[in-house]
């Protein structure tokens, strides 16, 4: 045998030997001897010659290199390694003197007060154990000392193991090498070696050294501040998650915020834009108070059967009112204060209109019509016509205009402007009047501010249309391409009169005076609307050339020839 293990000599066979290749547990108990090491086998046999894993020849051992490394026995203790031995002559290896026992050191390099078991000790059934103690030294019983572990006994024989005694508390930091994570350890080396390896420090460096451990609570306020990075990154995490997903929650599925009742009693003017839809008002509504949430109007407006007819204009409302009770305002006529500008009124009872609403001095308004037209913006094909005698008539489009206190009166006739030039290019004037037979666009909306001026009802507008075409055709040899309309000779008196005398309207040489004038007159007499304007562009085609007002007030009759015309007269003035 060798001091690393079996030598090469074969192991003898014990045929009658029934403890043979059993630990000895019964033995061992009754003996209370030394545990044999290696399984109670024969460590040493005196009669085989020592093989040295050393210099051939020499017999001394080196340990691969010289290096020597930790030694532990089969209970896990770390024990010295032994010194090299050299090799004696074989007649005095029981002279050998006793070796001395080198003393244990645990995991972290601090010494336990035991001795390591002789390997070469003989159990007390093995029939070798009689043999000399290996190197002339005492066979010592390792289970005697105060500190040994019991004899080991057989597994129906076992107790539990008794507890051990909780350690006393101490501020070291056990550090990433025993059990905790390096970052909450607070991973950094202080003495600025992290890079050096773990060979080239010293013993007590990897002990643990005093300064090191020396430095625990520094490491355990650097652990806590390293949790409490973690939980407030993590927790911060989770609040934003939370707030995202219940605010995605509230979008999709819960109830938007309202008010309740019909308001505070604070009464506030909202002007609503044209053409907005129902979120544009809700902004609106939201931007002055009137509701909490626009998705909670849009909802009211939603349920209400009648929600879609909200139109542009001025609304009175109240502040904080519930979006149901909002919407029922707003359909109802107490709500609505917007300018209404009726169908063929002229722009001169408009400007008063305008003046009326914005409590300002009466003719500021039409001051700035005629001063100022040119800037309200008008199409080109509008401007520029001579003998006009108000360049903005028949572009103030009858229509519901929200207009209040504070405006200035140029953006009132903007917002009006537009909207006719934005009807009548919807319509294509341009190239419809040329199908006509008109010079241009301007000439079409003078013939709807005819149509709306003579016609009594809708349904005369489209015959009153045609009227005007067959007058001003070159071939009319009935009136000889004159309108003779009378409402051309009181727009040009301001008047609105029925009975106008033969002499009065002869003697007037106006070019708005239609019956000295052929043609149209030089510009629209009023504001034509919607009804008036696609009667113009749409005229019927049933010959008619004349027609009176037999009634004087609403019943318009026509006729197709002079014969014709003379009977109704005779019936207006039989009235």
């Amino acid at each position: 045998m060798t001091e690393y293990g079996r030598g090469p000599g074969s192991e003898p066979w014990h045929p009658d030997d029934p403890l043979y290749g059993d630990g000895g547990w019964g033995g061992q108990q009754a003996a209370q001897q030394a545990q044999q090491s290696y399984g109670g086998q024969p460590q040493y046999h005196p009669q085989q010659p020592q093989q040295q894993y050393g210099d051939w020849g020499t017999g001394e051992q080196h340990g691969y290199g010289d290096q020597s490394y930790p030694q532990y026995d089969e209970y896990g203790q770390q024990y010295a390694p032994q010194q090299p031995q050299h090799q004696q002559p074989q007649h005095q290896q029981h002279q050998a003197p006793q070796q001395h026992q080198q003393p244990q050191y645990d995991q972290n390099g601090w010494p336990t007060g035991s001795y390591p078991q002789d390997p070469y000790a003989g159990g007390p059934q093995d029939p070798y154990a009689q043999q000399p103690a290996p190197y002339g030294g005492e066979q010592s019983d390792y289970y005697g000392a105060p500190e040994a572990y019991p004899p080991p006994e057989p597994p129906g024989r076992r107790r539990p193991e008794p507890e051990r005694e909780p350690e006393p508390g101490t501020d070291w930091d056990p550090g990433p090498d025993q059990g905790e994570h390096a970052f909450f350890a607070g991973g950094d080396d202080e003495d600025g070696r992290d890079g050096e390896p773990d060979d080239r420090r010293g013993r007590g460096e990897r002990r643990g050294g005093g300064d090191r451990r020396g430095g625990g609570k520094e490491k355990k306020r650097r652990s806590g501040l390293a949790c409490l990075v973690v939980v407030a990154v993590f927790g911060g995490g989770l609040a934003g998650v939370s707030y995202f997903g219940y605010q995605f929650y509230q979008d999709r599925f819960g109830s938007a915020p309202d008010f309740a009742g019909s308001g505070n009693g604070e009464q506030v003017t909202v002007t609503i834009p044209k053409g907005s839809g129902g979120y544009a008002i809700g902004q609106v509504l939201k931007k002055m108070g009137v509701v909490k949430s626009v998705d909670a109007f849009v909802a009211a407006q939603a349920a209400n059967p009648d929600g879609k007819n909200i139109q542009d204009g001025v609304y009175t409302l109240q502040k904080e009112m519930s979006a149901a009770s909002a919407v029922e305002l707003m359909l109802s006529p107490k709500s609505r204060d917007n300018l209404i500008i009726a169908e063929g009124k002229r722009n001169a009872a408009v400007y008063e209109l305008i003046d009326a609403r914005l409590e300002v001095e009466k003719g500021t308004t039409a001051k700035v019509a005629e001063t100022r037209w040119k800037t309200l913006g008008l199409p080109d094909w509008a401007v520029n016509h001579p003998n006009v005698k108000d360049p903005l008539e028949g572009f103030l489009f009858p229509s519901s205009y929200a207009v209040a206190k504070g405006q200035k009166p140029e953006d009132v006739l903007r917002q009006m402007v537009a909207r006719a030039t934005e009807k009548y290019e919807s319509l294509d004037f341009e190239t419809k009047a040329k199908s006509l037979g008109l010079e241009g666009p301007w000439e079409l909306v003078t013939v709807a501010s005819l149509v709306q001026a003579e016609g009594k009802t809708h349904d005369d507008f489209r015959k009153m249309s045609e009227v005007i075409y067959n007058r001003l055709k070159p071939t009319n040899t009935e009136t000889y391409q004159l309108l003779q309309f009378d409402s051309t000779f009181n727009y040009l008196k301001g008047e609105s009169n029925i009975d106008i005398a033969e002499s009065e309207i002869k003697s007037n040489k106006d070019p708005y005076n239609t019956y000295t004038n052929k043609g149209l007159p030089p510009g629209p007499i009023g504001n034509p609307g919607d009804d008036a304007v696609k009667a113009a562009l749409n005229p019927t085609s049933d010959g008619w050339i004349y027609f009176v007002a037999t009634d004087g007030v609403n019943k318009t009759e026509f006729a197709r020839t002079h014969d014709e015309f003379l009977k109704l007269k005779d019936k207006f003035n039989a009235r």
